[in-house]
């Protein structure tokens, strides 16, 4: 099988592959057009973000019989005709779902305990300690929207702090030892921390706006590590102004482009982030640890095998 590599990803993929008779071309730097000239010639694409795979790009894809994404999520990829075109997609939210985990868990500590802010204090010579008293998980209800690999992970990882975890999602009968399955509404009621866990689709769009923000019965932390069309900015700006939302703590922004690799847009709400004491921004990093990398890898490596091995 011939595959296109269109993104720099951990060696193993090419190293174990290559060793069981398929064969690689890299291309890291065409554009959209240029591929689309080529793609028929190839059996397969691992691919992160950098080129989207529209239904025009898969009615040149021919030969395609798989195209393997390291990541989680889908959204660069038109699902729906790459299904009906008999294309198997694969993916890898397994390889980094415990970098995740551990960021959301980072991020709101630091949030919380204003770990930051005291410490670019005291190293600017302000020594305050009242005005840093922080605020503890333990005791604390966390909601997760979200019960895949990621919320799984990041449930699993709050069992340890003493809080109590919950959990909304479509599908029934999901919950394990270490959250509840609920409602939306018993969420809503109960979380004093919300964490989201949701791909990007037509319904999870801004599914985290001023009518869901009011519906919250307490004042919450918010974290967002998932995708940043999911949360209307504004709104959350608002909320943020208002006390509602106590302090944010975003990996992912709504401003950023396609491809992740930064953002593509100044305006107010963003700027207001940027300057805010209560919220924390990491450059869409929470799945990027040296491990998630390799495990990341290693998963599409592994599924691309179970499937294709005979070929």
């Amino acid at each position: 099988m011939k595959i296109l590599l269109l993104d720099k990803n951990h060696p193993l993929i090419t190293e174990q592959l290559s060793v069981k008779g398929f064969l690689f071309e890299e291309d890291f730097t065409s554009p959209y057009e240029d591929v689309l000239k080529k793609i028929g010639h190839y059996d397969g694409i691992i691919i992160r973000s950098r080129i989207p795979i529209d239904q025009n790009f898969l009615e040149h894809a021919k030969n395609l019989k798989f195209i393997a994404r390291v990541g989680a999520g889908m959204e660069n990829i038109d699902v729906e005709f790459a299904k009906k075109s008999g294309i198997q997609l694969i993916s890898s939210p397994e390889g980094n779902r415990d970098s995740v985990a551990e960021h959301v868990l980072g991020m709101l500590l630091i949030l919380m305990h204003r770990l930051f802010i005291s410490s670019q204090e005291v190293k600017n010579g302000i020594w305050k300690r009242e005005e840093n008293r922080g605020d503890e998980i333990l005791g604390k209800t966390v909601g997760l929207i979200g019960y895949g690999n990621m919320g799984k992970a990041v449930a699993k990882r709050f069992s340890g702090f003493g809080c109590k975890v919950i959990f909304h999602d479509i599908l029934p009968d999901i919950g394990d030892e270490f959250a509840t399955q609920v409602s939306l509404d018993t969420l809503k009621k109960e979380a004093d921390i919300l964490s989201i866990h949701l791909p990007i689709t037509k319904e999870t769009h801004y599914i985290i706006d001023e009518k869901f923000i009011s519906e919250m019965a307490k004042d919450f932390y918010f974290i967002n590590t998932a995708r940043g069309k999911n949360v209307k900015t504004n709104d959350l700006v608002k909320a943020l102004k208002s006390g509602k939302v106590k302090g944010a703590a975003l990996d992912v922004l709504e401003f950023e482009k396609a491809s992740f690799e930064n953002l593509d847009t100044e305006n107010d709400d963003l700027q207001f982030l940027l300057q805010s004491e209560k919220v924390i921004v990491t450059p869409h990093i929470a799945g990027w640890t040296v491990q998630s990398k390799q495990k990341l890898a290693q998963v599409i490596v592994d599924k691309i095998l179970a499937q294709f091995s005979g070929h």
